[in-house]
């Protein structure tokens, strides 16, 4: 018995209107990636793990706010984004990227990842130069790439565990971080994560390089206060937030200087879990199907 993994059609008209809206508050404009299902050609199984948890958009976002957070708190990495992003002139610009990104390397083809993987490669090589304290920094660091690489499936990891729909398994839990594994080693990061144990691990190695600088302070002031506009959507953003910070480790949030009380975290969290339900209703996850397969 293996898994086979499905994106599940849209078929309602209104349906399919606020799934469009609904991405395009993200800045996802495009139609979803379409699915390598060959084996032989496709960059990650056709029933990896990471098929499941980045098809599941609600918990994409709160796992990439929470990432968000995370990476500023690395001095040189957060040197690199300030100097070289115009992340608060296009803030949804960098989503956007990313989304892509995830999208070529999840459900694409070895062609389609392995050109979006030299893409960000080349774009690594100028993203160089030195903080204001002096310190040289390059975005082609394998030890900095280990750094995002980390937060990025930490938390998209750990927010899918708690808001997405399906189970994981602790078997589940290593295949996620082993995929990944792939990813960063193709993008030149030393040593990352090959099970789900190597997280937590790997974080304490990192624990004594973070400090929340003055550009870190600028970025997560911005990204705190957000960037969408409406009612509605201000208000999602906001809780949005609370969840993120609650998925980092409490190290990470006092030097954040953001720590939610223990009841406003635990209220935010029922929340989530229905707007992450309307999410779905409109923005179907991508399915994971139990099916006999030769």
């Amino acid at each position: 018995m293996n898994t086979v993994v499905v994106r599940p059609e849209v078929t309602s008209p209104w349906r399919r209107q606020f799934n469009v809206r609904v991405r395009a508050t993200i800045g996802l404009v495009e139609d979803p990636p379409q699915m390598c299902l060959d084996e032989n050609d496709s960059y990650l199984p056709v029933n990896a793990v990471a098929r499941v948890v980045h098809g599941d958009l609600a918990t994409m976002v709160v796992g990439g706010m929470a990432s968000l957070f995370a990476q500023m708190l690395h001095p040189l990495a957060m040197a690199g984004v300030a100097q070289h992003s115009r992340y608060r002139d296009d803030p949804l610009g960098r989503l956007v990227q990313t989304a892509h990104f995830i999208g070529d390397t999840t459900y694409g083809s070895v062609e389609r990842a392995s050109a979006s993987l030299q893409r960000v490669r080349v774009v690594h090589t100028i993203v160089n130069g030195v903080t204001d304290r002096g310190e040289r920094y390059d975005a082609s660091d394998p030890h900095l790439l280990t750094w995002v690489h980390l937060c990025e499936e930490r938390m998209f990891l750990e927010a899918y565990r708690r808001y997405g729909v399906t189970p994981l398994s602790p078997t589940d839990l290593d295949d996620y971080v082993a995929e990944m594994a792939r990813l960063a080693d193709d993008l030149g990061a030393e040593d990352p994560p090959r099970r789900y144990a190597d997280l937590a691990t790997t974080l304490e190695r990192f624990l004594p390089e973070l400090e929340l600088r003055d550009e870190g302070v600028v970025a997560r002031d911005f990204l705190r206060r957000g960037f969408v506009a409406g009612r509605l959507t201000r208000t999602v953003h906001r809780l949005i937030v609370v969840v993120a910070l609650d998925l980092l480790s409490p190290k990470e949030r006092r030097l954040l200087g953001l720590e939610p009380s223990p009841l406003t975290r635990s209220l935010a969290r029922g929340a989530m879990k229905v707007v992450a339900a309307l999410m779905r209703s409109v923005v179907p996850p991508v399915e994971r199907r139990s099916s006999l397969v030769a």
